[in-house]
């Protein structure tokens, strides 16, 4: 047999074996009553975007796509989702302090504004987190609103 045909034995069969290496996945079934949302009484309208656009790695409910459970794809979403979750975890929202919950939403506003979330990356790929200007402003002004509400 040709080294090439070794080699590409060789990496099909990584490939197939990498497969079994799986990370664990953000999955909550049921929303958390401690989720900024939970019976909140805040607009719908911000509900859902703040959710299609964040929640995927701000969240414990990440919607997976079909290629989340290919490695090493998997590897590479289970790392963004533990990073963006270490900045800021809707989930566990009311668990916060309110000075905490405070920094938090200046960060909201202050990454919202510079256009840095959501991440272009993940734009491309989700088309329901690419918010137009109205939808971006409409997110601060709620953040501004809801930052003035708490103790």
């Amino acid at each position: 047999m040709k080294t090439k045909h070794k080699i590409l034995i060789g990496l099909l069969v990584l490939i197939i074996l990498i497969q079994f290496i799986r990370p664990e996945r953000n999955i909550e079934n049921n929303p958390s009553r401690y989720d900024i949302f939970h019976k909140s009484g805040q607009p719908t309208e911000v509900v859902a975007m703040v959710q299609s656009a964040c929640y995927d790695c701000h969240s414990n409910r990440t919607a997976y796509p079909w290629y989340g459970s290919v490695a090493p794809v998997s590897w590479l979403l289970a790392n963004h989702v533990k990073e963006g979750k270490s900045h800021l975890n809707f989930s566990d929202w009311k668990l916060l302090e309110p000075e905490k919950q405070r920094h938090i939403l200046d960060e909201v506003i202050e990454v919202l504004e510079k256009q840095e979330m959501p991440p272009k990356s993940y734009q491309w790929l989700h088309s329901e987190a690419n918010l137009d200007q109205t939808q971006i402003q409409l997110i601060i002004k709620w953040a501004t609103d809801f930052k003035a509400q708490l103790n």
